[in-house]
């Protein structure tokens, strides 16, 4: 099935899924010093619900996880907000001009560090066309499937710079997506200067009028490496959770 919007050719058949799935196994990626997520049949007395058990007719788990801290996952600014925000009310458009940029993090001090600098030479090496992004997905490099499954935690993974962030927000970037656990410093005793760069948030505690209540931050996904720096149509797909996050599966598109 193809589609064409603005004079662009997009094969909807072919989708490029950038999500990390949530597991109950040692392959799930985990942050924020959680334990693993865990899906599990419900237990009622006697009964099990799980077909190969030979008691039920029907699979029937419970699933305990973290959207923060074991997958892919959309936020709105409701995350960092005393007032209660959901992505679910933020998020209310589900398409977007994307541009996908690989950039490999700086060594500043201890810290590895994406730069203003970096992101706009990155941008710039992207061919001109005819959409204007609405959104930027980084993939950071070196680039190794194990991003899927790595363990977070105590590691201090590479992280956004303040600049950064306002570069991407006054560009008119709405919906920043990225293949680490947070934009911000592991620890950095609660600042979250990039977060509240990207969405123009002031004040924790009073939202100031021209917050980005409509932008997202999408954490832990992964690009192949065979998906080439460029333009694309992104689908970002979230479940409907009344809560500052979602678990999400972002989709990627490319133009013909």
């Amino acid at each position: 099935m193809k589609a064409k919007i603005h004079n662009i050719q997009i094969d909807l058949s072919k989708p490029i899924d950038i999500s990390i799935p949530i597991t109950n196994d040692e392959q799930n990626p985990i942050a924020w010093y959680q334990n693993a997520p865990e899906i599990t049949p419900v237990v009622m007395g006697d009964w099990i619900g799980k077909v190969a058990e030979g008691q039920s007719s029907t699979n029937f788990n419970n699933l305990f996880f973290n959207p923060h801290a074991h997958g892919t996952h959309t936020e709105c600014l409701g995350h960092i907000t005393r007032e209660f925000y959901s992505i679910n009310q933020c998020l209310k458009a589900f398409f977007f001009w994307a541009t996908l940029i690989s950039v490999q993090p700086e060594k500043v001090g201890e810290d590895l560090v994406i730069s203003k600098l970096q992101i706009d030479k990155a941008l710039q090496s992207v061919p001109n066309s005819e959409i204007n992004p609405e959104a930027i997905v980084i993939r950071t490099l070196p680039n190794d499937v194990s991003k899927k499954s790595l363990k977070y935690s105590n590691t201090n993974p590479p992280f956004l710079s303040e600049e950064a962030a306002l570069f991407l927000r006054e560009s008119g970037i709405q919906h920043l997506l990225i293949d680490l656990p947070s934009v911000d410093k592991e620890k950095d005793g609660g600042k979250l200067v990039a977060h509240k760069a990207f969405w123009n948030v002031k004040d924790v505690n009073h939202l100031n009028d021209d917050a980005r209540l409509n932008c997202t931050i999408t954490e832990m996904i992964f690009v192949p490496n065979e998906v080439l720096d460029g333009n694309y149509l992104l689908n970002l797909q979230i479940a409907s959770f009344e809560n500052d996050a979602s678990p999400s599966k972002p989709i990627l598109y490319s133009l013909e």
